[in-house]
Parts: structure tokens; sequence; C-alpha cells
């Protein structure tokens, strides 16, 4: 079952881990709904740390 980490960027440009879902889809409703409430960059990472995607607010 493959692992998507979900982080958000800080003020500082630091990427911090906010949530791990087994759903890609999942993960992209949650990062996008987050990224549009809290005004910050999200961005989806398999379980090897390649990017899957850039949520911008």
């Amino acid at each position: 079952m493959p692992r998507v980490e979900i982080e958000y960027q800080d003020q500082f440009g630091r990427w911090h881990h906010y949530q791990t879902k087994h759903n890609e889809a999942d993960a992209y409703r949650t990062a996008n709904s987050r990224a549009q409430a809290t005004g910050k960059r999200h961005r989806l990472s398999d379980e090897h740390g390649s990017l899957l995607d850039l949520i911008e607010p």
C-alpha cells in the first residue's frame, strides 16, 4: 500500500510534516483544502521522497 506524506511550508521556507495517508486522492483533497484554509503551500511526496504534487493556496 503506497504512503503519501503531506507537508506544509512555513514562512521561513522550511517544510514540516503534517499527515501520512495511504490514498493519493484523499491526500490531495486534504492538502488542497488545508492550503486554502491556512494560506500555506503544501506538497505531496511518496514513501521514497519523490514529489507528487505541489499545492499553492
